[in-house]
């Protein structure tokens, strides 16, 4: 069996609609074994990074761990590989949603399914998206490497490869975690804070607008640069309402920076997504 510290309560389980690669914490379980979240909410979200207009969506959520240390949060899958019970690492694939006139579109676990919007009046595209080229749906490969500064302070970190259409986006995350803080019996809160650096082919991608996009969609042209895309701030509760029943809820704040924030494709340049939803344990 891998000797793993974390505790089960300290379970990342990713549901905010954003397009961090989380990662779970290792648990302990015997060899052969599982651990399993399955659960179904709902989630408020901006209909792409930057966007002011909102849509809200029907939530799946999905994590699973087994004992050889691989794991599926949401849209991301990656194995444990360490034995060292301060640091974890290994490979990480993750599936990066496509972008149309109505925004982003699938996702799930770490975000959401498409859904129609639960919302009529909103689910028109928005009018910076119009005329632009549909990005599709990619996999990144990338690797994930965390180091705990205590058993509640965990220092994170993930690269990914991948995104937009050419498959040659990519970004890192560095962040920080305080992990489950019992408030209340059954009830536990966690935080989050980081940042994302993207290189200038993901900035184009998803931040850019090429000569021929200026022209059918009245956007100027923008040829953004790689740097530092944003800054993020996140709160969860976690209410176990049962041995095997819990509700989780999240918020998660992202302020895009630099040439990302000053991109025409961006209507606001700070994005609030609220989650919420109930999961079983397997």
């Amino acid at each position: 069996m891998k000797q793993l510290s974390v505790p089960v309560t300290a379970l990342v389980l990713a549901v905010a609609g954003s397009a961090s690669a989380q990662t779970p914490t290792t648990n302990p379980m015997p060899d052969g074994s599982r651990d399993m979240y399955a659960g179904l909410g709902a989630v408020s979200r901006p209909r792409y990074e930057g966007a002011d207009s909102r849509v809200v969506r029907a939530l799946p959520v999905l994590q699973v761990q087994w004992s050889n240390g691989v794991f599926i949060s949401g849209m991301t899958t990656g194995m444990h590989l360490s034995d060292r019970p301060t640091v974890e690492y290994g490979p990480l694939l993750s599936v990066h949603p496509d972008r149309d006139e109505a925004g982003a579109g699938n996702e799930v676990g770490a975000t959401a399914w498409a859904f129609p919007s639960v919302m009529p009046a909103q689910r028109a595209g928005s009018a910076r998206l119009t005329g632009m080229r549909d990005i599709r749906t990619r996999v990144e490969g990338g690797a994930f490497l965390n180091y705990y500064l205590a058993p509640e302070w965990r220092l994170t970190s993930s690269v990914l490869y991948g995104a937009g259409n050419d498959r040659d986006g990519a970004r890192m995350e560095l962040g920080v975690q305080r992990l489950a803080i019992e408030v209340a019996p059954h009830h536990a809160v966690s935080f989050s804070a980081g940042v994302t650096l993207a290189n200038s082919a993901y900035n184009r991608a998803y931040f850019g607008v090429s000569e021929s996009e200026a022209l059918s969609s009245g956007n100027p042209a923008y040829r953004p640069d790689g740097g530092l895309k944003d800054v993020r701030v996140g709160a969860r509760w976690n209410w176990a309402l049962s041995p095997s029943w819990l509700l989780t809820t999240q918020i998660q704040a992202i302020l895009l920076t630099d040439d990302a924030r000053h991109s025409p494709l961006v209507e606001r340049s700070t994005n609030v997504t609220v989650s919420t939803a109930f999961a079983y344990r397997f």
